[in-house]
């Protein structure tokens, strides 16, 4: 757990969605919200499985989990939000302005804690369990590209 950096966390029954984290002191820190990644019913949820990757790519745990929330203005959101923030790829501005932002915006600041031992190894799935991609509102038809010129062929 300390080397993750994406994680697959499933809430309830829905399906297990891959969400960026930082691990800190045993546990991860997961940010989701407007502006941020989606992780639907996650800020609500009290528990949650989740699910790590080693370094060939392939599942190597799967772990019930404590979700907390961080509530912005508390000791535990001055001391976490920075160092998570400073980890954000990508950010827009700097931790201190990528913060306030998360306060006044309402993201959601989630730290998943193990609340039990791992699934043992003999309960994992032998099969791929790949699925079909979900459907978003990002996707877009491709279009044929547009040549000037007829392109002849060899």
């Amino acid at each position: 757990m300390k080397k993750a950096a994406v994680c697959w966390v499933a809430v309830g029954d829905g399906p297990a969605l891959a969400l960026w984290c930082v691990p800190l002191e045993g546990a991860l820190l997961v940010v989701s919200g407007p502006g941020e990644q989606s992780a639907p019913g996650l800020a609500d949820a009290g528990a949650a499985r989740v699910t790590l990757r080693g370094d060939h790519g392939g599942r190597i745990v799967t772990w019930p989990a404590r979700v907390t929330r961080l509530a912005p203005g508390t000791e535990e959101w001055q001391a976490t939000a920075p160092l998570v923030a400073a980890k954000r790829l990508n950010a827009p501005g700097s931790a201190a302005d990528l913060v306030e932002r998360w306060a006044a915006d309402g993201c959601a600041l989630n730290r998943l804690l193990p609340a039990g031992a791992p699934d043992a190894a003999g309960t994992l799935p032998d099969t791929a369990l790949a699925e079909e991609p979900r459907g978003a509102s990002v996707v877009r038809a491709a279009r044929k590209p547009f040549r000037l010129h007829k392109v002849r062929r060899r």
